[in-house]
């Protein structure tokens, strides 16, 4: 753990505050749940259900079944102004976290994502606003560095988004930058590189690579490469955006960046990747062992490399890391190991 993560956990728990957290049944939204309730918080949530589920926030409140009464739970859509006005009420931080992720279901309908990442969003940010709301910390995302080639990516050189979802997240950072400015609302943009780990969705047809990989494994079915296995990302472990977000969250005003990039400044190719899931399953499941990708055509909008900068973050937050990709997989691997259920076949 960073000494400044410490610090600020310490003086959590000293002063506790009231927290909205919008997709809260979400995977990064559970993680962020649990972490505050760990740290005696009273948090508010508000989730559709649209990608999160029940059994994110029931996992969480079996981890924490004494702390039930600090968690107000709001059933609700973003896109409904006056809901978002409700949950924002005697709240002194929001973490943003709802939104509709996926490049390339972006590409093939756009319109949802509009209607909540960018409406959804605007609604929260007024909402929060007219509550005299202190801090506000959104969810942005490494999209939207779009075709900028340079790595790794530094927060003030973007390109041109290369879908809609990337022109959703660049809309939020726009309309977060002007409310900062003329509202006098503090506002700070995490921009997410390929978060992972425990509770996240490994169903659907546009479910994350390492979910959707574990499930695969663990059902005997295939895995598949789009190119040639030597696009890489930077996987950020969900332990270390639950860090960012709280360091943002409480930071000194004039300490504030308007974004910061949130990885850990590695690259990790998707042959590596398959390698490093398969490996780690292979430990309590012997039968996955000999596994092999399959490799198919590339997708459209796929960039072929991304790697965060994180220097930024780390000075002026004291942002640090605690999972690297290898203790991250470890762990992620074994989660779903041990809750088969999540994992439809």
């Amino acid at each position: 753990m960073g000494h400044r993560y410490d610090v600020v956990c310490d003086g959590l728990i000293s002063k506790p505050r009231r927290w909205l957290v919008t997709g809260v049944a979400g995977f990064i939204g559970s993680a962020l749940l649990e972490r505050l309730l760990d740290l005696g918080q009273s948090v508010v949530g508000i989730d559709n259900f649209s990608n999160g589920s029940q059994e994110n926030l029931d996992d969480v409140l079996a981890i924490h079944p004494d702390l039930k009464l600090q968690f107000e739970f709001t059933e609700g859509d973003i896109r409904d102004p006056a809901t978002c006005a409700k949950v924002c009420k005697d709240v002194d931080v929001v973490l943003h976290q709802a939104a509709i992720g996926s490049v390339p279901r972006s590409i093939k309908d756009p319109e949802p994502y509009h209607a909540t990442n960018v409406t959804g969003f605007l609604n929260i940010l007024l909402a929060a606003r007219n509550a005299k709301v202190k801090r506000f910390v959104y969810a942005s995302s490494s999209s939207v560095y779009g075709d900028h080639p340079g790595l790794p990516k530094h927060e003030e050189s973007i390109g041109k988004p290369l879908s809609p979802y990337a022109a959703t997240k660049r809309m939020n950072e726009i309309y977060g930058e002007v409310f900062a400015d003329v509202y006098d609302l503090e506002v700070v943009g995490l921009r997410y590189f390929n978060v992972f780990g425990r509770r996240q969705d490994p169903n659907g047809l546009y479910a994350a690579v390492i979910p959707r990989w574990i499930g695969n494994l663990m059902h005997g079915k295939p895995c598949v490469i789009f190119g040639d296995g030597s696009n890489s990302r930077d996987f950020c472990y969900v332990d270390n955006a639950v860090q960012a977000n709280l360091l943002a969250a409480c930071a000194p005003a004039d300490r504030l960046s308007k974004v910061y990039n949130v990885g850990c400044n590695g690259r990790t190719d998707l042959r590596q990747l398959f390698d490093g899931i398969r490996d780690n399953l292979a430990k309590v499941r012997p039968d996955v062992a000999g596994a092999e990708p399959i490799f198919e055509a590339p997708r459209s909008g796929d960039i072929p490399h991304s790697q965060a900068s994180i220097e930024k973050l780390k000075g002026e937050l004291g942002y640090a890391p605690s999972h690297e990709i290898g203790p991250g997989l470890a762990e992620t691997v074994a989660w779903f190991a041990s809750h088969p259920e999540r994992c439809s076949s």
